[in-house]
């Protein structure tokens, strides 16, 4: 029984110390050594419990994803009842919320922010079982909002500029720090930056509702 406990416990420790330095430095960076060093457990134990740093790593994808999916709902808590605008707003507080939130369940979320910059072989996995199925929510989202006389590829640029300006506030933040010094982007900004990103992609999308995109008729001619 004790051995069952100390083996539990070695797990644990390995993976919540894995989730924090997967999320912050990305899968080719970390390394299975600083890992082990940071939990406190010999290099032996990653081999015992997940065979190597790619079970490691699939292991750390699951166990918070099952977390984000307790805490974050799969449907985002957008109701079918909200109308487009609502919608969009609750979509992008949820999705700043996911990856700018503190503690455990965000974790998940700031690991798939990562590999939108530092892509590693998970991706395919976590563009099928995750990121597809969001995507394609939001879209539906950007097509009722422009109407459905709208060309797909108009949508789907525009839903790609929202993921983006959510992004850039996670990614850029080192940038950020040094433009404007005191300056911070996390938890506590999720709610101002929510009504902003919405407003002002609300506002480009309107405007842009009834013109013509030159850009999209450029792509399709070459």
């Amino acid at each position: 029984m004790n051995d069952k406990k100390t083996a539990s416990k070695t797990r644990n420790a390995i993976i919540e110390t894995a989730g924090r330095i997967f999320a912050e430095e990305g899968y080719s960076k970390a390394t299975v050594r600083d890992i082990c060093r940071q939990a406190g457990v010999n290099i032996a134990a990653i081999n015992y419990h997940f065979g190597d740093k790619k079970g490691l790593y699939l292991s750390v994808l699951k166990h918070y994803q099952e977390i984000s999916l307790k805490t974050y709902p799969p449907d985002l808590g957008i109701n079918e009842t909200q109308q487009p605008e609502e919608k969009l707003h609750t979509y992008i507080r949820s999705f700043l919320t996911r990856i700018m939130d503190d503690g455990h369940p965000a974790w998940f979320g700031r690991l798939m922010a990562r590999e939108f910059t530092q892509p590693s072989w998970a991706l395919d996995i976590l563009v099928k079982e995750t990121i597809r199925p969001s995507f394609q929510l939001l879209t539906e989202i950007v097509g009722a909002i422009l109407g459905k006389s709208t060309k797909e590829r108009v949508v789907r640029l525009c839903s790609m500029s929202i993921v983006g300006q959510c992004l850039y506030f996670m990614h850029s933040h080192p940038v950020i720090t040094r433009l404007y010094p005191g300056e911070s982007f996390g938890r506590k900004q999720i709610d101002e930056l929510t009504d902003h990103i919405t407003g002002f992609s609300l506002r480009g999308l309107l405007e842009g509702k009834n013109k013509n995109y030159s850009e999209v008729k450029k792509c399709k001619k070459r």
